[in-house]
């Protein structure tokens, strides 16, 4: 994953500070409990970019509101089979145009919990692979380019564009607005990364997690990434993602990402959905810490950044852990490893969770639990505030 501009995590420290007061680490023991996960998401919102009097993009014999379209209606429709109980809402399923400014509007009135923009890419004959978008500032002018491009959509709308004069999507605003959204930047930033690891299973080339301005990621206010799912100007990919085996194989990359996405955020294990799913009786049994137990009769959130999950248990002294204190719990029959302890502090274990990345644990994310249980990351967010 190309690595995101050093600003960013600062930005996010910023608002964490000013968020959430306090916090302390502490010792760990062991000790078994059972819990219970709620779903996180309820709702996604499926943006098939362009459409209507927009064509979007161009190839030989395609076009990009086509691809997107097709895309966008195949992810939808594998989501609503397997979750049924997720609302899948699409900013147009049909050859329509919408603005810009009524995709977000969209999926902010739908209180969306995940946003997935679709599009195509346009660029020399020879440029080719996929790529997700977040929001923030370009590092290249290519990138500049893209949001530019889709950007411009804006001058199709009736008004040509003259309601967004005034809008401000320079360097300081795009810095300021994620600063008010940086509680959802991290899980973009987890989703667009689950997102690109799938399209390099499928054989695509992987160009990476970029940032830059687009408009329609600046006006969502919840988790949001825009895909670039090719290069329409490049005649193998247009053969590709204009033909129907191709559009699914591309809807299916991002349905596993989308689970694996949900799956984090739901403290699940990715190896055991399938077989949790047949289910109704499946119960969990993590492996709590006494001291986090006898600490939360206040109802104290403990967070803790998870770095490793195994079918067999892992001695403390394993190399894998890289010297670090670890605690381990156990879920769902596997073995699960975190470091660090946080009393109601999300802001600490969040910073705690990028330096574990950047010391090799690339794929550490923060956990929380409460009263002994494993709960749900959202709630313990909100929990934490108060």
């Amino acid at each position: 994953m190309e690595k995101l501009l050093t600003y960013n995590r600062m930005t996010c420290i910023l608002l964490f500070v000013v968020m959430y007061a306090g916090g302390k680490t502490f010792a760990q023991t062991t000790t078994t409990t059972t819990t219970s996960e709620r779903p996180t998401i309820k709702t996604i919102v499926i943006d098939a970019g362009h459409g209507g009097k927009d064509p979007g993009c161009h190839g030989a014999v395609d076009n990009e509101k086509h691809v997107c379209l097709n895309i966008a209606l195949k992810l939808g429709d594998m989501i609503k089979k397997k979750y049924p109980g997720i609302k899948v809402v699409y900013t147009r399923d049909k050859d329509v145009f919408v603005e810009l400014d009524e995709r977000a509007n969209i999926a902010n009135k739908a209180k969306a919990d995940l946003f997935i923009c679709i599009h195509a890419n346009s660029a020399s004959p020879t440029a080719y692979g996929a790529e997700t978008y977040v929001l923030g500032l370009h590092r290249t002018e290519s990138q500049k380019a893209i949001a530019e491009r889709e950007n411009s959509t804006i001058y199709l709308e009736d008004d040509k564009g003259e309601k967004y004069k005034d809008f401000d999507m320079s360097p300081d605003a795009i810095i300021a607005r994620q600063l008010q959204l940086s509680v959802f930047l991290d899980q973009s930033i987890l989703f667009a990364d689950n997102l690109q690891k799938e399209f390099k299973k499928l054989g695509r080339y992987d160009r990476g997690v970029k940032q830059a301005g687009f408009l329609v990621l600046y006006k969502t206010t919840m988790p949001s990434v825009l895909i670039e799912t090719g290069f329409l100007t490049n005649p193998a990919e247009e053969k590709f993602l204009a033909d129907t085996t191709g559009q699914r194989k591309m809807a299916a990359s991002m349905f596993a990402a989308f689970e694996s996405y949900k799956n984090e955020l739901e403290g699940i294990d990715g190896k055991t959905t399938e077989s949790s799913s047949q289910s109704t009786n499946t119960t969990t049994n993590p492996t709590v810490s006494t001291t986090v137990e006898n600490s939360l009769s206040n109802d104290k959130v403990i967070f803790r950044v998870q770095i490793e999950t195994s079918e067999t248990k892992i001695a403390s002294t394993s190399p894998k852990f890289k010297g670090l204190s670890v605690f381990e719990y156990k879920q769902d029959n596997l073995y699960k490893y975190t470091a660090g302890s946080f009393e109601d502090d999300f802001k600490a274990a969040n910073n705690y969770k990028n330096e574990l990345r950047e010391q090799g644990f690339q794929h550490a994310f923060v956990v929380a639990f409460q009263n002994g249980e494993r709960i749900n990351l959202e709630k313990a967010i909100k929990l934490a505030e108060k």
